[in-house]
């Protein structure tokens, strides 16, 4: 899809994208805080917009292949890419917001941050915490196994690992949809898989950067597009989950780009800190 050849940035490079990743984050909080019963998707857009318009980051998912919207907003049966607008949140429903933006760097060009949530409206249906909590909690273990991992390929590994360690509950890992790498191009290679595969992929090596992103469904993983071209669904009707985030791969370990505190308290759990970016 990408390619195999991941882009390595340097320090400062890294720094830029993590002012991005940041924008990003408060755009996501934003939206976050206003998720509730009765309002619609197209208004969580709008919060959206007008969060990187203060904040001067530009969205890199509006006008992305004619993509219309700031934050792809995918609700219940919507697994990615669901576009915001008229569609009003019910009690109950799980939606998870994705979004991005890119900001000018030191040296002139435009450094990406991509990053995913999902939420819950309340009341809280209990199959559609445990699909948030274990996609969230499979993110990250993915991000800690880039931490000391040789290859990309542990990222699969971790996912399938969570996913594994819970045959109580019918989940499935999306295939079809995958992370990937990102830097001065919201996508770059190489595909960051979420399931096993032979391939160990690519050699893990300070100064990538990727966009890790697992999806699950609670139910069959199999998927349609809408006739809108952008928007994923289930064909049985399966509820889905997205968490994402942008992580950096630094000489002492990971630090998470799109998360305020570097993805200290995610990575804690795992007896992590976040790595400094070197000077």
């Amino acid at each position: 899809m990408f390619g195999s050849r991941s882009q390595v940035k340097t320090w400062q490079q890294i720094r830029d994208m993590e002012r991005a990743g940041h924008i990003v984050a408060g755009m996501l909080a934003a939206v976050r805080a206003e998720i509730r019963a009765g309002v619609t998707t197209g208004e969580l857009d709008a919060i959206a917009e007008a969060f990187l318009d203060s904040a001067g980051g530009l969205s890199n998912f509006k006008g992305y292949y004619d993509y219309p919207a700031v934050i792809c907003a995918s609700v219940n049966e919507e697994i990615v890419h669901g576009i915001p607008g008229g569609r009003v949140l019910e009690p109950g429903d799980i939606i998870s917001i994705d979004g991005g933006c890119s900001v000018e760097g030191a040296d002139g060009r435009r450094w990406h941050g991509d990053s995913a949530f999902t939420a819950i409206v309340p009341p809280t249906p209990p199959e559609s915490e445990s699909l948030s909590s274990v996609t969230e909690t499979a993110l990250w273990s993915a991000l800690a196994a880039l931490a000391d991992g040789r290859h990309l390929g542990v990222v699969g590994d971790a996912v399938e690992s969570v996913v594994e360690a819970h045959p109580e509950y019918p989940l499935d890992i999306v295939r079809d949809y995958v992370g990937h790498g990102i830097g001065t191009a919201m996508h770059e290679a190489p595909e960051v898989r979420n399931f096993r595969t032979r391939e160990r992929g690519v050699r893990v090596r300070p100064g990538m950067v990727f966009a890790v992103e697992p999806m699950l469904t609670w139910g069959s993983s199999e998927s349609s597009v809408l006739a809108d071209d952008w928007t994923v669904v289930t064909n049985d009707g399966s509820r889905a989950s997205q968490w994402e985030h942008t992580v950096a791969i630094l000489p002492d370990g990971v630090r998470v780009l799109t998360a305020l505190d570097g993805g200290a308290a995610g990575l804690a759990r795992f007896g992590l800190v976040p790595a400094e970016i070197p000077n």
